[in-house]
This record gives C-alpha cells, structure tokens and sequence, in this order.
C-alpha cells in the first residue's frame, strides 16, 4: 500500500467519523452538568442559577427586543447522543433562550428543531393563555438549527399515458405493469 492511498483511507475516515460527532463543541459539553435534568430545572430554575445545560427541542416563537437581543420560546424535547431533539419522547415543557444577537424569525420559525448549550439565567414567568407559565431562561452560548426533510409522497403507478400507447404494458417500461414507488425527503 503506498503513501498517498494510506493517506487517503485516513482522511475519508476522519470525514466519515467527523459526521457523527455532537453539534455542541466538546468544551461547552465538559462545562454541562449531565445530572441536570430538564424536569429538576423546570420545577425551580432559581436553584439552578448559573449551571451551564444543553437542551433542545421545538421553536414555538422567536421575539427579537429593541435592544438587539432575540428570546427563543422552544417546546423542550428529550436529545439524542447527537444532541438533537427526538421527536417520538414527550416533552417536559418549555423554556427560553436569550440570544445575544438579532435573528431573523423567518429562519428560527415555528417547527424548526433547535440545540443550546447555555447557562441558566433563572426564570421569567409568561402568560399562555389566561394562565401564567414560569420559563427556565438560559442565555445561550451556542445554538445548533437542525435542517428539518419535507415529506413528499411518491405515486408508485406512473401516468399511463406517458409510456406510449400500451401504458403500464409498454416493452419500454421496466415494471411491466407493476410499477416502482419510493418514498424521498426533500432536505432543505
């Protein structure tokens, strides 16, 4: 095996494992108290004031203030080992993000899966609906936006007019008559 091939195997399985790492930086994750849970902070963010965690979830709103700042309301939502929010646990509640720089709504728009790794400020308290809500607040040092798939759903019987004249029967058609259907995701 020469050089240059070992190299190359080196470098596409750095590349290959590079892809599996966590989205927050691995100094900010030592800082994290994993013990931490989101149901303990929930209960009294007060206590906890000054703890760096790392949550996720769902954004439900995105407020920019006049002072530059943007405050994130997320739908907290169990993480993976990647730090990405699962979407099949049930959520503990909710929490806000201090963000200290503008960002565009458009962007971190409702639905959107986020990460953040931050510290806890302590809590605001919010009305949803007609009944007042304490929020954990975390200001956040780093943010991950996951890229979220449309589904688009795939007919798997083609037009039958669009193989010529004999339709699913076509010579040319390579499912004769059965056709092949699949689902994709569009990543945007």
């Amino acid at each position: 095996m020469t050089r240059g091939s070992r190299l190359l195997r080196v470098l596409f399985l750095l590349l290959i494992i590079s892809g599996c790492a966590p989205v927050i930086s691995k100094n900010l994750r030592e800082q994290a108290d994993p013990s931490l849970t989101f149901g303990e902070a929930i209960r009294n963010p007060e206590a906890f004031k000054g703890r760096t965690v790392i949550w996720g979830g769902e954004i439900i709103e995105t407020t920019n203030e006049e002072d530059g700042d943007t405050v994130l309301e997320v739908f907290q939502r169990p993480l993976s080992w990647r730090e990405e929010p699962q979407e099949t646990v049930a959520s503990e509640g909710r929490f806000l993000v201090r963000v200290e720089k503008y960002l565009d709504p458009y962007v971190y728009r409702r639905g959107r899966k986020i990460s953040v790794g931050g510290e806890i400020l302590g809590e605001e308290v919010r009305p949803i609906g007609k009944m007042e809500y304490r929020y954990p607040l975390v200001l956040s040092k780093e943010i991950y936006l996951w890229n979220y798939y449309y589904y688009y759903p795939y007919s798997s019987y083609p037009d039958p007019y669009y193989y010529g004249p004999w339709g699913y029967y076509s010579p040319w058609y390579p499912g004769w008559g059965w056709g092949w259907g699949f689902r994709y995701y569009y990543r945007r």
